[in-house]
């Protein structure tokens, strides 16, 4: 078994000063932690792989396709591969756990 904590989990990725932290990684898919401050801009460009967003804490709007719709604690968005996706008007801080499949390259 493989389990996790959010909080040891945000601690590193703070402690490795980055966006993002890949915390898992199997044949089938990776997860990871991603995190931007409220008034952030999101970087992100499509990825290769399918990939799930659930948002544990923070408040946002993302962007999928020509799609656009509001989340916060409990959201769940899929985004396909390869589709122009982005968060913005970051309200409040946003961690979302990622989930890719296949893993990220």
């Amino acid at each position: 078994m493989k389990a996790f904590r959010l909080d040891e989990l945000e601690a590193e990725r703070a402690a490795n000063k980055g966006a993002y932290l890949q915390f898992l990684r199997e044949r089938n898919m990776s997860v990871g932690l991603y995190a931007l401050d409220a008034g952030e801009l999101d970087p992100q460009r499509p990825h290769g792989q399918d990939e799930v967003y659930f948002v544990v804490s923070g408040r946002a709007a993302i962007t999928v396709g020509t799609e656009t719709t509001q989340v916060a604690r409990g959201s769940v968005v899929y985004v396909p591969a390869g589709v122009e996706h982005r968060f913005h008007h970051i309200s409040e801080d946003l961690r979302v756990m990622v989930v890719f499949s296949p893993p990220e390259g």
